[in-house]
């Protein structure tokens, strides 16, 4: 392809696919009619009765359920005649849709830990199909007996949430706030998932340009087009099980890997799941976290446990409430808003890993700051940039079998390197990158691979940043809270960045970090030199290494 992809818009809609807010709502089927559908929890253990509220405009309505993995594997199906309407509140992305309970099930004791995805098909008033989606995951039980040879993968559910536009609010956009035209601080997980988190067609373009604009060419947003032209969400390609989750799963699956998973959420509530499993995965768009379930994963690793993050963008502190039914982030607007910031201890204060009064960079935990990193590929943020990871350390033991030199591209076939990405600031010495000493790197972090970022989108076109869609929002962010200055000089300062791939040991444990979202891309385009490399790190840390 040599030129942006043509989803049949005109300017103006390719305009509003970009910077308008769209979303689903109780109501917006009119006289078509509707079905919605969400589970009262995230994850449930094996023989656990599931609750699921459903709203529906018609009453015969038909339940499926899989598991979504290597193999789509058919659990259950029924047929309902009970449907029934249920209203929710304006808000109801921030309170929640307080529906009734409208059918229940019981999960399988054999049915094996998962995502299992729901689907609800009717026939409206006019004929016309009616669809539903919604995903819950089967967790493994927590216990302390010891699982050799299984991987725990943990689904960056925190990250779903802040991106879930149904109902007109997330972390992002929304119609909440005096004017209803902010994102919201508080988002709820009782209602559905937009379209695009729990399945898509093979064909949805992700967020990096799968193309090289010609320099000079004004930025365009191919993913968000798509999204505008097929009725999809807009934020589809930037969190959920089908975008991101669901690749390593597959992957790992089909490569003969046992794979048990599990939410965030019992990170924070019952980190007793991490025991027993040498190796820990996280994948994807991995943006949002809370305190406690950073806890989780540094008291896992300190005892020997061992971390393989192959995921971007680890930016976010969160607060949960609700008993986890309700996700907290102020983001940009914390330091104004939170009443946290200002509290005894503002360390809870839910903006970015990096800010000082959060005093946790996020390279404590994962070896990467999600804030020296940000955009590659896409926007005009390295729009011709390198799609895979310069290769500085190829004898480093994750390479092995791979035949990479000093100076190679790992995945770039798969364009693994992309979206968002996470690094560190650093200094090239005898041709090697080395972390600075006030970068925050743990002690004895290598440096494998490493390509460049940015903040922000550069000049030219004729195009002004206000009309893209990245802008320089985030640098002025960043430059805030490192510099306490968000001037033109300061975000000069900040808005090189980069994506790294890196290795620590910490305590008796050890953690290996591909920082780029879109490594599990890769793995799903079957990019030999990326299976060779998560291939060596899983049975590494299999071996219990």
């Amino acid at each position: 392809m040599t030129g942006f992809p043509d989803f049949g818009l005109t300017p103006a809609q390719r305009r509003e696919a970009v910077f308008g807010h769209r979303y689903e709502r109780p109501g917006m089927g009119g006289a078509s009619g509707e079905i919605w559908c969400y589970t009262e929890a995230l994850s449930y253990p094996p023989g656990a009765m599931v609750q699921l509220c459903v709203s529906s405009s018609v009453r015969n309505y038909h339940l499926a359920i899989v598991r979504d993995g290597a193999t789509v594997r058919p659990v259950l199906e029924r047929t309902m005649q009970d449907g029934r309407w249920q209203d929710a509140p304006e808000q109801c992305s921030v309170v929640g849709c307080g529906w009734a309970p409208s059918l229940e099930f019981r999960i399988g004791e054999d049915w094996p830990s998962g995502a299992y995805r729901i689907t609800l098909t009717a026939t409206g008033p006019t004929g016309n199909e009616l669809i539903a989606q919604h995903l819950f995951i089967v967790r493994p039980p927590a216990d302390s007996r010891r699982k050799p040879g299984r991987i725990l993968q943990v689904a960056a559910t925190g990250t779903w949430t802040a991106y879930n536009t149904w109902g007109g609010s997330n972390h992002y956009q929304g119609i909440t706030g005096p004017n209803r035209n902010q994102y919201a601080t508080t988002v709820s997980l009782e209602r559905p998932w937009c379209r695009g988190f729990v399945a898509l067609p093979p064909d949805a373009p992700r967020v990096p340009l799968e193309f090289e604009p010609p320099p000079g060419a004004a930025p365009r947003y191919p993913h968000m087009e798509w999204a505008f032209a097929k009725g999809y969400s807009n934020k589809y390609a930037s969190s959920g099980w089908a975008s991101y989750d669901r690749h390593f799963l597959q992957w790992a699956e089909r490569a003969g890997f046992a794979v048990d998973l599990a939410s965030q959420h019992e990170l924070h509530f019952n980190r007793e799941i991490l025991q027993g499993y040498d190796c820990i995965v996280c994948v994807g768009h991995d943006e949002y976290w809370t305190w406690e379930m950073r806890d989780a994963v540094d008291e896992y690793v300190d005892r020997g446990g061992h971390v393989a993050r192959f995921a971007g963008n680890f930016m976010w502190q969160t607060r949960l409430e609700q008993g986890g039914k309700t996700q907290v982030c102020y983001k940009y607007r914390a330091r104004a808003e939170d009443p946290v910031y200002r509290s005894a201890d503002p360390s809870r204060t839910t903006g970015s890993w990096e800010a000082r009064e959060t005093g946790r960079p996020g390279a404590l935990t994962f070896g990467l700051n999600a804030t020296n990193g940000l955009y590659a590929g896409w926007g005009a943020c390295a729009p011709r940039g390198v799609r895979g990871f310069p290769v500085y350390r190829p004898e480093h033991w994750a390479f092995a079998g791979t035949g990479l030199c000093y100076g190679d591209l790992l995945g770039a076939q798969g364009h693994a390197f992309g979206y968002e990405v996470d690094g560190l600031d650093y200094l090239i010495q005898g041709g090697l990158p080395e972390p600075t000493g006030t970068s925050g790197a743990p002690e004895g972090l290598q440096i494998l691979a490493l390509g460049v970022s940015s903040l922000k989108e550069e000049e030219g076109a004729g195009v002004p940043l206000d009309d893209r869609f990245l802008s320089d929002d985030d640098a002025k962010y960043v430059a805030e809270i490192r510099l306490g200055d968000a001037s033109s000089l300061a975000v000069d300062r900040v808005k090189r960045g980069a994506g790294m791939i890196v290795n620590f040991p910490r305590g008796r444990g050890d953690v290996f970090h591909a920082g780029s979202c879109e490594w599990v891309a890769a793995l799903s385009r079957r990019d030999p030199m990326v299976e060779r490399v998560t291939a060596n790190v899983l049975n590494r840390y299999l071996a219990g290494a």
